[in-house]
């Protein structure tokens, strides 16, 4: 094999790599808002199970060596979840009530 492919083959392997650690990370990430679920309702529910089931089958849109498709499974359930957490804790507010209050330990807002 020429250096010229080997090369090619190192950085593909790289970029393999990058994807992967980018799409373990956003994995690691979704399963730390379970914890919020219960505050979440079943539109939270189904954006979490939905989006780890879809990383975790082996029937993907793309194959399993690009993780772009995982990755923005992962990044939407992660942006959509974002946003019902601070519905929900404008809603808290707005009741009057703590919103750490309802949400389990852990997860109350950072300042």
């Amino acid at each position: 094999m020429s250096r010229e492919n080997w090369v090619l083959v190192v950085v593909a392997a790289v970029l393999a790599a990058a994807m992967l650690a980018g799409a373990v990370l956003l994995a690691i990430r979704v399963v730390r808002t379970r914890r919020m679920l219960g505050a979440l309702g079943a539109g939270g529910k189904v954006a979490f199970y939905g989006a780890l089931i879809y990383t975790i089958l082996p029937v993907d849109l793309l194959p399993d060596p690009i993780y772009l498709d995982d990755m923005g499974v992962l990044a939407g359930a992660l942006f959509y979840l974002g946003r019902l957490v601070a519905k929900h804790r404008a809603e808290q507010r707005a009741a009057g009530e703590s919103p750490a209050a309802t949400l389990p330990p852990g997860t109350a807002p950072r300042r």
